[in-house]
């Protein structure tokens, strides 16, 4: 898989708005489906400033809620870029390390560039009971890099041991 790179000026032109449109032009992204959907989700949360969502993929995030939205208070926008991710099961769970590249622009313009993995996990739907815990990211590992955003994507991500 191509690495993907998504952003809300991208957004709004596959979109057909305007390169000027705000964060809640951006088209709503809520999906599931794999880990990279999720992580795309998570993005698109942050770029709409829908942080209560965003905050709703980890399965137990590291941080209070309020934390978390005190870390993105100056954030307005954030381009990603995903790497090649692999599926792998283990103990009735699938797991599908992420690997990712992200731009951050702050108001002002700085910008700052991480790189890590998000690990994302789907405990076996056939085995759950209600309630129903779907797709989650597990656990993030992200570190603030030199760029350029192309550059600074891991080639590889593992899940836990």
């Amino acid at each position: 898989m191509k690495a993907l790179l998504i952003s809300l000026s991208t957004a709004a032109i596959l979109a057909g708005s305007t390169l000027h449109a705000s964060a809640q032009d951006q088209a709503y992204i809520d999906d599931r489906s794999d880990g990279p959907a999720l992580v795309r989700s998570l993005y698109n949360a942050i770029n709409r400033h829908e942080f209560a969502r965003a905050y709703s993929y980890f399965s137990a995030p590291v941080d209070s809620y309020e934390a978390f939205v005190k870390g993105y208070e100056k954030t307005v926008d954030v381009q990603i870029l995903i790497g090649s991710v692999t599926q792998e099961g283990a103990a009735g769970s699938i797991y599908a390390p992420v690997p990712v590249a992200i731009k951050s622009t702050e108001k002002g313009g700085k910008e700052k560039i991480f790189a890590g993995c998000y690990i994302t996990r789907i405990v076996n739907a056939a085995i759950q009971e209600p309630p129903f815990a779907p797709l989650h990211i597990e656990s993030a590992e992200l570190e603030k890099v030199a760029g350029p955003l192309e550059k600074a994507l891991p080639k590889v991500c593992h899940t836990p041991s």
